[in-house]
Order: structure tokens, then sequence, then C-alpha cells
């Protein structure tokens, strides 16, 4: 493989592709699988409901953090060994992880965790569009998002599976016979690429990392600490936004910056990192409310959620095989609104929810939705780089992984809050109806419009379900506009005759 644009020397690409989305379905799994297993490391390390998060917080903050270097690092060590590098030390940390005997070593093994893993993402889907003709770009983006978006959904049913069956331990032991497959393939059949030595922007990462961390710090402790009402929320915010213009004014002038601004002129690139972060928030916000519904209104145990929710992946796989070939032949910004219109519908329909309902409805919606996202993400995925120039590709795909975990992150953030603070509301205007003096109530409860103590604590409980059953609804409302919002967006992306896709 002599270059980034010759294909037909590539051997192996199907053995070379398996490696690569094994690694990558290993990497993208752990954003999720370890959410279920939070209680029970509780007791084992010692540590407290606060401090427990940590054990997510440091291995998403570590992997922003690191997410944006990966181009400087495939240029200065090469993409091939800078993956080999990635797998094997991701592997070790699981494996570290799975050993933790306290809250600072399992803090310390997932920071470690996290920087090991922020290249592998980046650099599979810069691989798989090195050894594919522009041709097949497609189809090599429907894998590849395919092994994306289907990761966090089964996520905490295998981390669920892992722990009830076993113990938390093999939520990340169960890393190191993946990572092992992925190894061996990727030694024997992962082209060598040219190295492209560049001097390192030291100020210009300094202060990105700053900026992301920050970010990253605020979203993951604003719910905990009342967000804005906390000094400690303003210090993120404001070191946040003051390191971010600094490293745009920086990027800007300097000489050789840490990311080439003129990446940024490619319109498909920019409106393609736009839309990656609506599609961010739209999905890990809908897997970081519906495991919750699904056991605090329904009742489910974790394995049934996880079945129930399990056809939402099998349509996005669906889709996304489908789309792999349609986006060859049909308009790209087409494909795009009628994926984002399903998803639409599908959260239209996720506003009738009930507590009466069976799971059906869910299921149904979940499809939906999955065939829905599948047909953004694969001509999004396609075109966004179809345009740009092959040498900031590196850099381009780590920027593409960035912001879609930051929507990821900007969007449960937003979506934990309003169901929060919309539970209250709604728990306190309905439970305003349970007095005395409420002809329904008498007609409803004798008993509890009586002042019986058992009968106002069933009103109470069933107050409670009714009430965050709206709040999520009003969350399931707000995806379904944002959705909407998008769609004349497609129209900016230039069509695929043009984008030669």
């Amino acid at each position: 493989m002599q270059t980034a644009e010759t294909h037909p020397e590539v051997r192996h690409r199907g053995l070379i592709t398996l490696a690569i989305m094994l690694a990558t379905i290993m990497q993208v799994l752990d954003t999720t699988i370890a959410n279920v297993a939070l209680p029970s490391m509780t007791g084992d390390l010692g540590a407290s409901q606060d401090t427990i998060t940590w054990v997510l917080t440091s291995y998403i903050v570590a992997a922003a953090i690191m997410t944006p270097v990966t181009g400087w690092l495939s240029d200065r060590l090469g993409k091939r060994e800078l993956f080999l590098i990635s797998i094997v030390g991701f592997v070790v940390t699981s494996i570290a992880c799975g050993l933790a005997w306290s809250l600072p070593s399992m803090v310390v093994f997932r920071l470690l965790q996290g920087v090991f893993g922020a290249a592998i993402v980046p650099l599979s889907q810069t691989f798989l569009l090195d050894i594919n003709p522009r041709e097949k770009a497609g189809q090599a983006m429907a894998l590849w998002g395919a092994g994306i978006m289907v990761g966090p959904i089964i996520g905490p049913t295998l981390g669920g599976w892992l722990t009830e069956s076993y113990n938390w331990r093999w939520v990340f032991l169960v890393n190191l016979p993946v990572g092992a497959l992925a190894l061996a393939g990727c030694l024997l059949y992962l082209p060598r690429v040219p190295r492209r030595p560049r001097a390192f922007d030291m100020p210009g990462f300094a202060l990105l990392s700053l900026a992301i961390g920050s970010l990253q710090l605020i979203l993951d402790r604003g719910g905990e600490v009342d967000w804005f009402s906390s000094g400690e929320i303003w210090i993120y915010s404001i070191v946040s936004a003051a390191t971010f213009w600094m490293f745009v004014v920086h990027i800007l002038h300097a000489e050789k910056p840490f990311l080439d601004p003129r990446m940024f002129a490619d319109r498909n690139f920019v409106t393609g990192l736009v839309f990656i972060f609506i599609v961010g928030i739209i999905l890990l916000a809908s897997l970081a409310l519906l495991p919750p519904m699904l056991s605090r209104i329904f009742g489910y145990p974790v394995i049934t959620t996880g079945l129930v929710m399990a056809p939402r992946g099998v349509g996005t796989m669906i889709s996304m095989l489908l789309v792999g070939r349609l986006v060859r032949h049909v308009d790209a910004r087409l494909l795009v609104i009628a994926g984002l219109s399903l998803t639409a519908i599908s959260l239209w329909e996720m506003t009738g929810f009930s507590p009466q309902m069976d799971a059906f409805p869910v299921i149904r919606s979940g499809v939906v939705q999955g065939l829905g996202l599948g047909l953004v993400f694969v001509p999004l995925s396609t075109i966004a780089f179809s345009t740009l120039e092959p040498r900031f590709r590196a850099d381009a795909t780590s920027l593409f992984s960035l912001v879609r975990n930051i929507g990821s992150s900007i969007g449960i953030s937003i979506v934990s809050t309003m169901l929060t603070r919309n539970i209250q509301v709604n728990h306190a205007e309905l439970g305003a109806f349970i007095n005395p003096f409420n002809p329904a109530l008498w007609a409803y409860s004798p008993a509890a419009a009586s002042g019986n103590t058992t009968a106002l604590l069933s009103m109470d409980a069933l107050v409670n379900v009714q009430a965050a059953m709206v709040a999520y609804i009003d969350d399931f409302w707000l995806m379904m506009w944002v959705s909407l919002a998008a769609v004349p967006l497609a129209l900016i992306l230039r069509r695929p005759s043009m984008a030669k896709v």
C-alpha cells in the first residue's frame, strides 16, 4: 500500500476489516458496559454512591482528551503501529481494571484505558477509508457504523448478564479474548503506512485538552452539584470557554498548528460534524433514558430490558447494510432526510408510552429508530470524508469521533437534568390533586380522601409512576424536535455526484 488512495494492492481486505471491527466493538462496548456494574463495584472497591461515578468519568475524560491527538501520533509512530499499541494497551488496562483492589486503583486503570482506547475508533475509520476504493466507501462505513452504533446498545445487556451470571470483574476481563483476536488479525494482515513525522504543537494540544476536559467535567459533575448554582461548574465553564477560544486563535495563527484549520474549509466535513453531534445526542440519550424507564416504571429486570432493546440494534444493522449499497445510487441527502424523519417518527411514537402498555411499543419504536439512525449514519460518514484531502483524514476522523462523543455527553446531561427536574415538578402538580376537597379523589379512593395512611402511600406511589412517565415523555418530545430541526442541514451537503462517492 503506497499511498492513502492506492487500493488494488491491499490484500485480505475482509480479514483486515474483521480484525479492525473486533477492536472497534471492544472499545465502543466499554463506553456503556460498565454502567450497570457500578452498584456491584461500590461495595467491593469501598466506594460511595458519589465517588463510584469516577469509574465512568475518568475513562470519558481521558478518552476525550486523547482523541484529538490521534492524527499526530499516527503520523509520528505510524498508523499500524499506533493501532497495535492501542489494542495491547487497552487489553492490558482492561485486565488491570478487572483486578482492581480499590477505587483509586480502578480510577487510575480506567484513565489509562481511556488513553489507550482513544485512538481505536478514529484509526479504524481511517483504515477502512484507506483500504477501500472510493466506490466501496459506503459499504465500508456501513460496517464501521454498525459496530459504532450497535456497541452501545448491547453494552448494558452484556454488562448486566456478566455481572449477574459471574461478577462485575468480567465486564472488563471479557476484553481479553476479543482483543487477542483483534491483535492477531492486525499483526498478520494490517498493511504498513509510511510515517509523516511532524512537529508537536504542545500549546495547541494543552489548550484543547483543557477545553475538552473542563467540558466533560461540567457534563459529568453538573447533575450532582446542581449545575450553575455551584462555583465548581462556573470554574469549569470559564476554563473551557477561555481555553477553547485561545485554541481557535492559536491554530489560525500558528505556523504548524495542532489541527490544520484548512480541513474546516470542506463544507461536507463541517456539516458532517454538526450531524454526527446530533446523532450522538439522539443515540446515547435514548439509550440513557430507556433502561431506567423500563426498570423503574415497568419493573423489568436487566436481562429483560436488554432483550426489549435488542431489536433496536437489529434495525440499525439492517439499515446500515442496506444503505451501504444504496448510497452509491441514491442521493445521500435524501437518505439522511429519510433517516431523520424515521427517527422523529419513532420518538413521536415514544411520546405515547404509558405505564399500562406492554413491551411491543418499545420494540416497534426501537426498530424504527434503529432504521432511521442507520440511514443517517452511513451516508453521513461517507460524504463527510468524500471531498476531504487524504492527508487530513487521521485528524478528521479523530474529530469526528470526538464530536460524536461530546454530543452524546451533552445529550445525556440535558435529558437527565430535564428528567430529574420534571419528575419533581410533575409530582408536585399531580400531588396537589390528592386532597380531601377533590371530588375525583373521593370517587377514586375514598380511603385516601379520608386520610388513610396506607391508601395515601398507595396514591403517592401511583403519582411517582405517572410523574416519571410524563417526564420521560417530555424528553422524547425534545429529542423529536431536535431530529426535525436537523433536516434542513441535509440540504447543505454536496450531491454525491459532486462528491464522487
